[in-house]
């Protein structure tokens, strides 16, 4: 067993024969918890299950994990490429019990697995256990035959976990092997020695305590286990090779590089560029399926920090052009048919690449350039550190990040001054920094723990009545902010784009008396969901509470569901247009108006957007009823339902299908509320489409009423338009032609009147000409309505001068602004305009730039333009030999 996939297949069947569900791994986009960047563990999808808010689907799961780690404490980016085994993304096989069975299978499984399927050599395996787990120790030796002189006792740092300074938590036992002493001879080397000889394989985690604030562990009601097996450490050790990099995870993609470059990989020593773009392809490539995006912030600014690492290091292997998105469909062959995603979705992220990549690679060249002749003064002063303002330098100007720039620095023998570098970075916004900062939001004070389920009735309804309530309030910005939780609502909770429902609540005592509160929004901890209540400085009514009526507002609500239904519309609109290749990728759907983002490379011409609109609006005047349907996601997924970039879906799922006997206009798993039929939504307007993203566009559009008023007040622009041009019983745009054409004509008019007096105005100043060794030279305070204006003069300068120089200089809009210009003659002798206005140009405190006949410069020092008149004669002299 030597292939990645046979590895990966006899792990999940070897735990369902033990009678774990199977699923699908969540997406490297961690959904609800905004805690974490990038899922960087298998256990994050199953958090709400350990923090008892949600009841698990199955009591034993195993699956394969999609991780990603490049932020926080969990950060390998800089041993991508030297080290053997740490990457940016991994995938992470896991077995899961939650309350079920504990440490003996855990353990006892384990080893079977190792030893039995995987058939790895027992004298080769290590167990290390917590130092106070006597438990564990002793399973290890009585349920498997493991040499008990190979059960190694660690401290916390190696052998206990916990979710955080509080909460779950408990002792944990790794598999180790040792590989041999060709890995490392020497004697010192063991078991979490940091060794490469000794290579951690499996984690298997006992959560069985509840850390408390004073530190004290209190068992857990449930005991759980929770295993983690790096699948590309295991191909490592099964294939019989060095590295991971060696395996059939990696390999594909490395030989594709070399074949792109011409320069082939080597092992021994590693080919470190080769490494670190198969590498970071695997984790742009996953993240992107997931609905992530390259950017300035958050996540954004990891993944383009990621990929412009990649694209330097292309340059090392000469690849000078964009290459990851032709690496691909390497990827998509290795690793698509467990994850589907990727055959589905690569040709955007081939397209989110290639414009990422391009538009780097514009400035990528110069940089490196600079960056050569920053180390080459360094070197000059004997120095041996970077200055911090030219690593600012690099990052502002060439997009370089400041991880970049310590790594060539390191390659070169240099440092960076980080806090030169830091200082100058005091007055702009530390995207760098932005990555890190997600912090959980605040359960808003309450006393709800998950507990309460809430059963959501607001498809069917907009009111209900709740007997079991939970009231509570808390200090929130110097007001008084209340909180009521309920067994039943009809109120949505925020989610995939719908925004939350507002309405009222209606507290009612059992002696009558009832308290009526504005809700403002809801949200939902584990399965309860919570209203947000205005409660105005009185406070929330805390008495014996019978009942609550809760109502959700129509107004608000069912211009939502136009909104929402007009975007399922929207979508397959999109597609039937522009292609199969377009996805949602983020939306807003409120009562105003509703927001589609969506995958792209280009703006959709005039005439595609009016065939959007009008297969939108064909759909709603064809009143198809809109049906949602509860079934099995792989029913949905054979029916062709689209499903949003990144959400999990569980086994069953609802599927939102707009269609009638003859045809299906959309099918989508969705859990938002719609209208009963398409006919509701009355009319669906395009008001604005926009770019969001590279690669994402953006439509703004309005339905219904919103819709209606939106095409009266365009219908009263256009008549007053149309009086104010006195059009009235003619086209107005026709006799708008006439008007820009008249406009046109009276311009090239005036062009030419003006090129006139420039001339007129030039052979003038020419009588004041001094001379230069045999040139003329002119120089001298203008007015001009702006530089173009400015630039004519000057051709009409030159013209006048014969063989000379000019200078003009003048206000512009309140700014100075300086035209050279250099006759014929005197350029052939190597006189250059720039050369001159960038020198002249110092007096302006500014700078300038053109070709050796003319060059202009602009600054912000006004008086700076008589000194420039001034000195113009003494910086020509020096140019004019």
């Amino acid at each position: 067993m030597k292939t990645s996939t046979e590895i990966r297949s006899a792990f999940l069947d070897f735990f369902k024969q033990r009678g774990h569900l199977i699923v699908p791994s969540a997406p490297v986009i961690p959904q609800g918890d905004p805690t974490l960047l990038f899922t960087n563990a298998g256990m994050n999808q199953f958090k709400p299950y350990f923090l008892g808010q949600q009841k698990p689907e199955a009591t034993r799961i195993a699956d394969t994990q999609k991780c990603i780690r490049v932020s926080g404490k969990h950060n390998d980016l800089e041993e991508v490429g030297p080290s053997n085994y740490h990457h940016t993304f991994f995938e992470m096989l896991g077995n899961w019990s939650f309350g079920d069975y504990f440490k003996r299978d855990a353990i006892s499984w384990a080893w079977e697995l190792m030893t039995q399927v995987y058939k790895l050599p027992k004298d080769k395996l290590y167990a290390t256990i917590y130092e106070t787990d006597d438990e564990a120790g002793e399973l290890w030796k009585s349920v498997t035959d493991i040499d008990p002189t190979h059960v190694l006792k660690f401290g916390k740092k190696d052998n206990f976990w916990s979710m955080g300074d509080t909460g779950p938590c408990g002792p944990c036992s790794e598999i180790h092997i040792d590989r041999g002493p060709q890995f490392d001879s020497d004697p010192k080397a063991f078991v979490n020695s940091g060794s490469p000889r000794y290579l951690e394989l499996w984690n298997l985690v006992f959560i069985q305590y509840d850390a408390q604030p004073d530190g004290k562990l209190v068992p857990l009601p449930a005991q759980h286990v929770d295993t983690g097996a790096g699948l590309e450490r295991i191909t490592n050790v099964l294939s019989g090779v060095t590295s991971n990099y060696d395996t059939d995870l990696f390999q594909p993609i490395i030989q594709a590089v070399a074949e792109l470059s011409g320069h082939p990989y080597t092992a021994l020593p590693p080919s470190i560029p080769h490494r670190v773009i198969a590498d970071h392809l695997r984790c742009l490539t996953f993240a992107i399926t997931d609905g992530a995006m390259p950017g300035n912030e958050g996540r954004g600014y990891v993944l383009r920090r990621i990929l412009r690492r990649a694209a330097r290091f292309g340059r090392k292997l000469e690849l000078h052009e964009p290459f990851l998105h032709k690496l691909v469909p390497v990827l998509v062959d290795t690793m698509g048919e467990q994850f589907p995603e990727l055959k589905e979705r690569h040709v955007h992220v081939a397209r989110v690449l290639h414009a990422e990549e391009e538009h780097f690679g514009k400035t990528l060249d110069r940089g490196l350039t600079i960056f050569g002749g920053v180390v080459s003064e360094v070197r000059k002063r004997g120095a041996s550190e970077i200055p911090g303002e030219e690593v600012f330098k690099l990052y502002d100007s060439f997009g370089f990040p400041l991880d970049l720039t310590q790594l060539m620095a390191r390659e070169e023998g240099l440092s960076v001054d980080q806090a030169g570098f830091d200082s100058a970075m005091q007055q702009q916004k530390d995207t760098a920094r932005a990555a890190g900062k997600f912090k959980a939001g605040k359960q808003h004070g309450m006393a709800v723990d998950g507990t309460l389920p809430t059963r959501f009735v607001g498809y069917d309804s907009l009111d209900a009545e709740s007997h079991q309530i939970i009231v509570g309030a808390a200090a929130e910005v110097g007001r008084s902010a209340s909180y009521v939780a309920t067994e039943v609502t009809p109120f949505y909770v925020e989610s995939g784009g719908q925004v939350s429902d507002v309405g009222s609540i209606e507290l009612v005592t059992a002696d009558g008396d009832d308290h009526k509160y504005h809700v403002t929004g809801t949200t939902k901890i584990g399965d309860t969901i919570v209203h947000s209540i205005d409660a105005g400085s009185a406070g929330l009514f805390e008495g014996r509470i019978e009942r609550a009526i809760l109502r959700v507002s129509p107004q608000h609500r069912i211009p939502t569901q136009y909104n929402h239904t007009a975007t399922h519309l929207l979508h397959a609109a999109l597609r039937k247009t522009l292609g199969e290749h377009v996805h949602q990728a983020g939306s807003y759907v409120g009562p105003d108006y509703l927001r589609f983002d969506y995958t792209h490379f280009e703006k959709p011409s005039a005439d595609e957007l009016a065939q959007i609109e009008l297969l939108v609006n064909e759909s709603i005047r064809g009143n198809f009823p809109v049906t949602p349907k509860i079934m099995p996601i792989k029913e949905a997924q054979a029916l062709g339902a689209m499903a949003l970039f990144g959400e999990k879906y569980g086994d069953e799922v609802r599927m939102i299908e707009i269609a009638d006997s003859d045809m299906v206009i959309s099918r989508e798993l969705c859990g938002g509320c719609h209208v009963k039929r398409t006919g509701d939504i009355g009319v669906f307007v395009i008001r604005a489409e926009t770019s969001a993203a590279a690669g994402i566009r953006r439509i703004d559009a309005l339905t219904g009423e919103a819709a209606y008023r939106y095409l009266i007040e365009r219908r009263n622009k256009v008549d007053e338009f149309t009086l104010e041009l006195g059009s009235e019983g003619s086209d107005p745009l026709d006799k708008l032609k006439k008007f820009l054409d008249e406009k046109k004509r009276l311009q090239k008019e005036l062009d030419h009147l003006r090129g006139q007096s420039a001339v007129a105005a030039m052979k003038a100043l020419t009588a004041q000409a001094v001379s230069i060794n045999s040139s003329r030279l002119v120089a001298a305070e203008v007015s001009a309505p702006n530089l173009d204006i400015m630039k004519e003069m000057g051709d009409a300068l030159r013209d006048a001068l014969g063989s000379g120089v000019g200078v003009l200089a003048g206000a512009v809009d309140g700014k100075p602004q300086m035209v050279v210009v250099v006759t014929p003659d005197l350029v052939k002798r190597g006189v250059d305009a720039v050369a001159i206005v960038k020198e002249l140009g110092k007096r302006l405190q500014g700078g300038g730039g053109g070709k050796p006949h003319l060059a202009t410069a602009g600054g912000k020092h006004l008086d700076g333009i008589k000194t420039a008149i001034v000195d113009a004669e003494s910086v020509v002299k020096s140019f004019v030999k």
